[in-house]
């Protein structure tokens, strides 16, 4: 295997790990002391894990670009670990009550109907690589899980000069681009390879 698909498994297996820092465990007794840690620094060690995890998104496609290691398994495996790292994430943020529900649901369907054109080419023997606007829009979403992330240490940064509310005005709106380049990618994905559903 080589570095560009390990870099992408490694995104995969960092995902459960982030997730370990992001959401708290059972209110029981004996996660108390976990559960503290977390409220107040596990976002901090989630997002770290979280931006190693987007740095090799970065990478691992340079490498294999130019390097000429790109291959079909890591065609098929990168936009996943892309979708794995960002809809976990954005369901955890959920769960916080700090997303609203539609966001995910949004990438998730747009991810499903980006699928359903993969298994069609499939079966014509092509794979369909992430086209530009879809990692475009993995970047921007990625940016604004970053930012929303780090609220909490910008709110104790800023809070003297700037009202929170802006703080979390700005990633929600940072989100709100991300989420129209999800559905700007999806419609687009889906008009170039309208082809594969025809006879």
């Amino acid at each position: 295997m080589n570095l560009p698909n390990k870099l992408t498994i490694a995104r995969i297996a960092l995902v459960p790990v982030i997730l370990l820092f992001l959401l708290p465990w059972p209110q029981l007794e004996v996660f108390s002391g976990w559960n503290r840690f977390l409220s107040d620094h596990g976002h901090l060690v989630a997002l770290f894990f979280f931006v190693i995890a987007a740095l090799t998104d970065l990478y691992d496609g340079k490498i294999a670009r130019k390097r000429n290691l790109v291959t079909n398994f890591g065609k098929f495996l990168d936009p996943i670990a892309d979708k794995l790292l960002v809809i976990a994430v954005m369901i955890a943020l959920v769960q916080l009550g700090r997303l609203n529900a539609l966001v995910p649901i949004i990438v998730i369907l747009r991810e499903f109907i980006v699928t359903g054109v993969r298994l069609m080419a499939s079966e014509k023997g092509v794979v369909v690589a992430a086209s530009k606007l879809g990692k475009t829009k993995t970047v921007t979403q990625i940016i604004a899980l970053i930012l929303i992330l780090l609220e909490k240490t910008l709110v104790s940064i800023w809070e003297p000069c700037l009202p929170t509310s802006w703080i979390f005005l700005f990633s929600d709106l940072v989100m709100l681009v991300a989420i129209i380049l999800t559905l700007i990618s999806g419609l687009d994905y889906l008009l170039k390879n309208i082809s594969y559903f025809k006879d």
